[in-house]
């Protein structure tokens, strides 16, 4: 699954499923969590388990659910039974056992598919981000959060009048961007709030692509070409991998190539390999991901 770009959606807003669907979106992620307030949240689950049952889907439809320990998760659980997701988004996860938990539950009510984590929300979060290496067979990928975790510790914001990222969230960023890697799974970067200031959000997206993302969460889809275009490999880019892959090709005992004048080994090819399966066009990509 290509996941360059994901759109969150109201799940109390069935109007804005379609257009989101048709936005250019990698995935939608249809929202029961913070964007519902409690007196919605059933007729969330209705419009959501309605939207999963209308046949095919042009792109992957994931769902947020609750937190675990919200009262309201095992009523969204039970709303997707029998509905197929493509994936559900876990908010304020901690960890491993956060993991375990939710496909645990999951499989009660007969739930199996893969799990986002969004694994920078509390406090306590952001000391168990090495563990999700250990259940990465249960993970679509791996992404932070700059909205909560700010609340949850007093802070006034985790951003600068010019939208950056203070010191203590910039640290968590960078963390979190690791451990995606260390459990080989994607790295999906956090939502960039001024969604009408495309030039600040051409230049976030071109730095999570810099620093190692794999794809970024969006909240509108006039976010959407931008963050695609951010994500999508130059054709410069995509000439010089296929021809390391090449090099290496031709010569499978090589630990060391010339390419291009330029010495390169196993780290360049595993780049060169992810440069050309982020630039596959995404009719294809509905495969599983490969690990490299």
């Amino acid at each position: 699954m290509k996941l360059r770009s994901l759109l969150f959606v109201p799940a109390d807003r069935p109007e804005r499923v379609q257009q989101a669907a048709e936005c250019g979106a990698d995935a939608v992620i249809l929202d029961l969590e913070d964007a519902v307030a409690i007196e919605h949240k059933a007729a969330g689950r209705r419009q959501v388990a309605a939207a999963l049952r209308q046949g095919p889907r042009p792109v992957p439809f994931l769902v947020r659910v609750n937190a675990l320990t919200s009262p309201f998760l095992d009523e969204d659980l039970k709303a997707l039974a029998d509905t197929g997701p493509d994936g559900i988004v876990l908010p304020k996860a901690e960890g491993a056992a956060c993991v375990i938990e939710l496909v645990q539950r999951m499989q009660s009510f007969g739930l199996s598919c893969p799990l986002l984590p969004i694994a920078t929300e509390t406090p306590a979060a952001i000391f168990r981000l090495g563990e999700y290496a250990t259940v990465a067979t249960h993970l679509l990928g791996l992404t932070w959060g700059a909205e909560d975790l700010p609340a949850a510790i007093g802070a006034e914001s985790a951003r600068d009048e010019d939208q950056r990222l203070t010191a203590p969230f910039e640290m968590v960023r960078s963390l979190a961007l690791f451990a995606a890697h260390a459990a080989a799974v994607a790295a999906i970067e956090t939502v960039f709030p001024a969604f009408r200031d495309v030039e600040a959000l051409a230049a976030y997206a071109r730095r999570a692509v810099r620093d190692g993302f794999t794809g970024m969460l969006a909240i509108h889809p006039l976010q959407i070409p931008v963050i695609n275009t951010a994500f999508a490999p130059s054709t410069e880019l995509i000439e010089r991998a296929r021809r390391i892959v090449a090099a290496f090709a031709a010569h499978p005992g090589a630990g060391v190539l010339q390419v291009d004048g330029r010495m390169v080994d196993a780290p360049h090819l595993r780049q060169a390999q992810r440069v050309l399966l982020a630039s596959e066009p995404q009719a294809e990509s509905r495969a599983p991901a490969r690990r490299l």
